[in-house]
């Protein structure tokens, strides 16, 4: 049987964001060849081999009653029973997947059970479509080229009104990725430094770029974080996709917090994530729904800011001199 040659436990984050991203429906198989109740064995064996396919859904009105397998063939061929209906040696004792599930759990499925293919449902208990392990890689290798094309686009210099570039840096960010937790942040500094931009604009765009990085690891299903570098500033807005911020007001009060006891166990959710963006901000805007949040922080580009009295980096400890 061919695997998946990934997981969802140490597989690169743009592939993380893919399985977690794309729902089962998005890769499963729709035209379907199905039978219905009453054909023969033997009719199911042709139709294999003139398909080109290893396993048939017994159907009736879009209800699965089924699955003919090429072992429940070979079976029928070894035991004389090739021109017995479908019904008397189908195998009944399905395991199914849903069409709004996540990729994530076919892959695990594929994983534990070990079976060459899946059947797919609607909501309504309807067979919508056949998933396999090839129709996984295939439509992952796509989103994949198709996300680097993207990336290059995004990467890209255009230019703007008065002659200048403008460049932006777009990048993923996962539910409880700890492990990756500060590479946003750490590229938004190495590009402003690139720049040759002041020390204490860096440092503003870091804890501003942190900060938006970690809320979205701690209280968001996941979602991304996009600098946007012109000639006179740096845009620094996070979106991701749920479940929101109730009350906004409330959330960008100093020390309130919504994180649970084991991120707080971790050292995170202390409170300050929000108003420390605002602190550091030329520009600050969040807007907030069910569906997700978005938060533009925007710093301009200057020498003689005031370093904020209140405000720590937390992307960094120890700073050389001429960064502070």
């Amino acid at each position: 049987m061919q695997t998946i040659p990934i997981n969802t436990y140490n597989s690169p984050t743009v592939i993380l964001e893919l399985i977690y991203r794309l729902k089962v429906k998005d890769v499963m198989t729709r035209s379907l060849v199905s039978v219905p109740l009453g054909t023969t064995m033997r009719a199911v064996q042709h139709l294999m081999r003139e398909k080109s396919i290893t396993g048939v859904p017994v159907v009736s009105d879009k209800r699965l009653l089924g699955i003919v397998s090429m072992d429940d063939i070979i079976q029928a061929l070894d035991f004389g029973y090739i021109n017995e209906p479908v019904e008397l040696h189908m195998t009944k004792n399905l395991i199914v997947l849903e069409d709004d599930m996540p990729v994530s759990f076919a892959i695990s499925y594929f994983d534990r059970y070990r079976y060459h293919r899946f059947p797919v449902l609607s909501k309504d208990k309807a067979l919508v479509g056949m998933v396999t392990t090839r129709d996984i890689s295939t439509r992952l290798l796509w989103e994949i080229n198709h996300e680097v094309e993207n990336l290059e686009r995004m990467n890209q210099s255009t230019k703007v009104t008065d002659g200048l570039s403008r460049d932006i840096q777009s990048f993923a960010i996962l539910k409880h990725d700890f492990e990756n937790a500060g590479f946003a942040s750490t590229e938004v500094k190495k590009k402003l430094k690139q720049s040759n931009v002041f020390p204490r604009t860096i440092r503003r765009a870091a804890i501003a770029s942190y900060e938006l990085e970690m809320n979205i690891v701690v209280h968001s299903n996941g979602g991304r974080i996009t600098a946007e570098y012109g000639p006179h500033e740096v845009v620094i807005t996070s979106e991701d996709s749920g479940p929101g911020i109730p009350d906004i007001d409330k959330a960008m009060e100093e020390g309130f917090s919504t994180a649970n006891e084991w991120i707080r166990s971790l050292g995170f959710g202390a409170g300050m994530g929000l108003p420390n963006v605002r602190s550091v901000s030329d520009d600050f805007s969040i807007t907030s729904s069910p569906s997700g949040t978005t938060v533009i922080s925007t710093i301009r580009f200057s020498d003689n800011e005031l370093k904020p009295k209140t405000t720590k980096d937390p992307t960094k400890e120890n700073e050389t001199n001429d960064e502070r």
